[in-house]
């Protein structure tokens, strides 16, 4: 199984960060991160990358948003949730945000199924939100703010998730492999381009842990028709 996590920028000018992991049950290995800007180069990768094998593409951003104004029911929900450890999604809509149901499109074009159930299609594409993700693997009681504030405490901050991280794989994730550009991303210091990458490695991780165990230790929020997201639990 392919598992692609994707730091999805919501407009036309910022960059997307992604990282591939390779797995089985037994195993599994970083196989390549990067940083792309468009849908064609983000597309482009995937087919160099994952050709027509098994895949889950774990996105970062609002890929099913029927709604044109407005937010979605599940944000609202992320809210009713989370709102207290801080980690409530933006409200999103297709006036704002129209790229990732774009995108979302043009995947399914190519064989993706929207959903979260690998048992019953191939090639998945599915939405993730880090910030409670992150909330449940790590044990916090509130987010780690490295997205807001003064470069010096979003330094600080990314530091800590780093270290977070770094835990997070020794206790939950020891098959995991990490190929040398990522374990060097979670001990460089921050910037954009590394903080996209590692956003795209813990999309990835969500979903590596819901191939691991599957429903039992996961959660959907929402539904297909006007918006979902995938947690571990």
């Amino acid at each position: 199984m392919f598992i692609v996590g994707a730091d999805l920028a919501w407009g036309e000018r910022n960059r997307d960060g992604l990282c591939l992991i390779e797995a089985s049950r037994r195993r599994a290995v970083v196989r390549a991160v990067a940083h792309t800007s468009g849908d064609d180069a983000l597309l482009a990768w995937l087919q160099e990358h994952t050709d027509a094998a098994p895949l889950m593409v774990m996105v970062d951003a609002p890929i099913v948003c029927p709604n044109a104004t407005g937010t979605r029911p599940v944000d609202r929900l992320t809210h009713k949730l989370f709102g207290r450890q801080h980690a409530g999604c933006h409200p999103a809509n297709s006036t704002k945000c129209p790229r990732p149901a774009r995108l979302t499109k043009r995947l399914a074009a190519a064989g993706c199924k929207i959903g979260w159930d690998f048992k019953t299609a191939r090639r998945l594409v599915c939405e993730v939100y880090p910030h409670p993700a992150m909330l449940r693997l790590f044990g916090l009681d509130r987010i780690v703010k490295y997205k807001k504030g003064p470069v010096a405490n979003r330094r600080k901050e990314f530091r800590r998730l780093q270290a977070l991280l770094r835990t997070c794989l020794a206790e939950k994730f020891p098959k995991l492999k990490l190929n040398d550009e990522m374990t060097e991303l979670l001990t460089t210091d921050w910037s954009k381009p590394v903080e996209d990458k590692l956003d795209a490695f813990f999309c990835a991780l969500i979903g590596y842990h819901h191939y691991l165990h599957g429903q039992g230790k996961s959660e959907v929020i929402g539904d297909r028709q006007t918006g979902f997201i995938l947690l571990p639990t």
